[in-house]
């Protein structure tokens, strides 16, 4: 008898990773993965290169097909070469033709945009909900289950998402709970300033990045500043920026951005998950986009680093029902 099989979407090296862990628990049924991928007129933007600041494309689509192939993971790239039982994504944003009527896991990214203006003109004239980017998440209500970060994300996502809440189970999500194995690192710097850039300019959201930075400078205190540059970012650029107003400071771009908010004594950041893990980790967070506040309530449940196992079972259920 066949075994059943599975097609993981990836996207960024997160998402990517995200759903590897959760096969690794899955040993009685046959994975196949594949970069981030869509239909219909997308598909020929996607070929022209016009989306390769996102997922679809760009760098994002090149680290996952490396992590693919230095992992030896089967690779099915749009789903095409089976009839899959159940499909693993971590986002929602595009739901493929080819998975529509299939069973869906969708398991939280991260953090999600704000529901600003953009995602009100969305809603109001119901455009495809990806010009809205993570505001929408959860919103296709195409999945047969939505894995989630914590009861105070399961609490957005029904309240301010419209999500149903018998679709929802709090797993908690890999890669941001077990935050505490991260002090154990040998990133050589400590007690720093830590800034976490964004892809802002990259994905066509404004920025002021030269007030950022004077920010950062000021929220440093006098602290030796280091900046984490987003992988999708232009490096030389954003590196040019930053040493023309702190020339001092310090700027990674290919770092490990765990082990790099460990060490740090403040994290500045505009809007990125990594402020989860910041305080997560009792480290003095700040934000030039949101209350640091109302979004503690939200924060990744701590599990040991069992999420990929919950979710695992919750694949698993719907796969044997």
């Amino acid at each position: 008898m066949s075994k059943k099989k599975i097609l993981f979407i990836g996207g960024s090296l997160n998402q990517t990773t995200m759903v590897h862990k959760v096969f690794t628990h899955l040993p009685e049924y046959e994975g196949y993965f594949s970069p981030y991928y869509c239909s219909g007129f997308l598909r020929l933007a996607q070929r022209t290169g016009m989306l390769n600041f996102s997922v679809l494309g760009g760098k994002f689509k090149l680290f996952t097909e490396k992590y693919l192939k230095q992992n030896k993971l089967n690779l099915d790239y749009e789903g095409k070469l089976h009839d899959y039982d159940l499909v693993v994504t971590s986002s929602d944003l595009i739901i493929p033709n080819n998975i529509k009527k299939k069973k869906i896991v969708l398991i939280q990214e991260g953090m999600t945009d704000p529901m600003h203006f953009v995602y009100k003109i969305v809603k109001f004239f119901h455009l495809p909900r990806w010009l809205a980017s993570t505001a929408t998440t959860g919103q296709s209500h195409a999945y047969a289950k939505f894995c989630v970060a914590s009861e105070g994300y399961k609490n957005f996502f029904v309240n301010k998402s419209g999500c149903k809440a018998e679709k929802i189970v709090v797993t908690g999500i890999p890669n941001f709970d077990n935050c505490a194995e991260f002090f154990n690192n040998d990133f050589p710097h400590k007690d720093y300033a830590l800034v976490c850039t964004s892809d802002a300019r990259e994905t066509f959201k404004i920025e002021n990045r030269e007030k950022f930075i004077h920010r950062a400078k000021e929220l440093a205190g006098g602290r030796q500043i280091i900046f984490k540059l987003h992988p999708n970012e232009k490096w030389k650029r954003a590196a040019r920026e930053i040493k023309k107003i702190i020339p001092d400071a310090l700027v990674f771009s290919n770092a490990n951005t765990n082990h790099m908010v460990a060490n740090c004594s403040i994290l500045i950041v505009a809007y990125s998950s990594v402020v989860y893990l910041g305080l997560t980790l009792g480290k003095e967070v700040h934000s030039t986009r949101f209350d640091v506040n109302e979004i503690k309530e939200l924060t990744p449940i701590q599990n040991g680093g069992t999420s990929a196992k919950n979710i695992a079972e919750v694949c698993r259920e719907l796969l044997e029902s």
